[in-house]
């Protein structure tokens, strides 16, 4: 192949893979006009790639409202490539920074068959580490992380959750008022409830399908510098690292 055409090759493929990023960004589905807009691009030139990208199945056009969208083949490739992620692997670089920024430890809990489980620890020079081992269960209703998982888990798993904890009427109203707190804020604190002088912050991790697959939370004796609120440089920074890992694994 001629110098020319390698280089001609390789810059269509760029181009169709903005497009296809494109499609992504809009999704479910836009118009010519609006991907033209987004792209900055000529109409007539995405549609060229649309028109290629159509005939080899990683874009689609409704003939209704001949809006363009992600073809099956794009959501096939998509699908492997999630399936192919590690979570931890993902995860386990923005802890550290969290843990080398805060100089507080960190870690990362997933949802087991026995309740929010510790599977990873970051741990700083002042480490808390009475309930941050690996393998440690946290209790659904008496933790950070137990909460936070709580409030996105399915409306029938948090039942099962709330009659075996038994809890009564009432406190199971409060603790729905408190699921839907976390839910809006998107994090939630403790200080003390497990352990007293041990307060702890933690925020949610979510898949591709925007469903919840771990938690990270940050430990810390209480008189650290641990502030639950929503202004303080601890959330913002814990936040900042959910999102990052989340939009890593495939979440909007």
């Amino acid at each position: 192949m001629a110098e020319n055409d390698r280089r001609q090759s390789v810059g269509s493929a760029e181009v169709a893979a903005q497009v296809l990023k494109a499609l992504a960004d809009l999704a479910p589905a836009t118009s010519l006009t609006q991907l033209a807009e987004h792209l900055q691009m000529p109409a007539s030139k995405v549609h060229r790639y649309l028109q290629a990208l159509m005939a080899t199945g990683f874009a689609e056009q409704d003939l209704a409202s001949n809006h363009y969208a992600l073809g099956q083949e794009a959501l096939r490739v998509g699908l492997i490539a999630l399936g192919k992620m590690d979570v931890l692997k993902v995860a386990t670089p923005y802890l550290l920074n969290l843990r080398d920024q805060l100089n507080e430890t960190v870690f990362f809990a997933v949802w087991g068959n026995k309740g929010a489980t510790v599977v990873q620890v970051e741990q700083a020079l002042r480490s808390i580490s009475l309930i941050t081992q690996v393998g440690s269960v946290l209790p659904a209703f008496k933790s950070a992380t137990g909460f936070v998982f709580s409030a996105y888990l399915p409306e029938q798993e948090l039942k099962r959750l709330l009659q075996e904890a038994a809890i009564t009427k009432s406190g199971a109203q409060e603790i729905n008022m408190l699921l839907a707190k976390i839910r809006s804020q998107g994090w939630h604190s403790i200080q003390g409830l497990l352990i007293s002088g041990v307060d702890a912050i933690s925020a949610p991790v979510f898949d591709a399908r925007n469903q919840i697959i771990g938690v990270v939370t940050v430990v810390g004796s209480s008189s650290s510098t641990l502030q639950p609120s929503a202004e303080s440089e601890l959330v913002q920074r814990l936040l900042e690292a959910t999102r990052v890992i989340s939009r890593r694994m495939g979440a909007a």
